[in-house]
C-alpha cells in the first residue's frame, strides 16, 4: 500500500526524497520505496522519519 501520508508531509516540509533521505541517514530510492509501499522500514527508520518531518508514528505509518 503506498504511503501518501508520508509523502504528502514530506512536501509539506517542502523536502525532496533525496533531502529527506539525508536527513535520516538513508538513500534516496529507500525513501522512494517507502512511498510506493515496496519497502517496510524498520522502526528505528520510521522514528527517524518522523523527527524530521515532525509527524507521530501514528500519523505517518498506522493504517486504518
Amino acid at each position: 500500500m503506498k504511503n501518501l501520508r508520508l509523502k504528502s508531509a514530506r512536501a509539506a516540509k517542502d523536502l525532496s526524497q533525496q533531502e529527506l533521505a539525508v536527513l535520516v541517514g538513508v538513500s534516496r530510492q529507500t525513501i522512494s520505496a517507502i512511498e510506493k509501499g515496496d519497502y517496510n522500514p524498520t522502526i528505528n527508520l520510521c522514528i527517524a522519519i518522523c523527527k524530521a518531518l515532525d509527524r507521530t508514528l501514528d500519523e505517518l505509518f498506522w493504517e486504518e
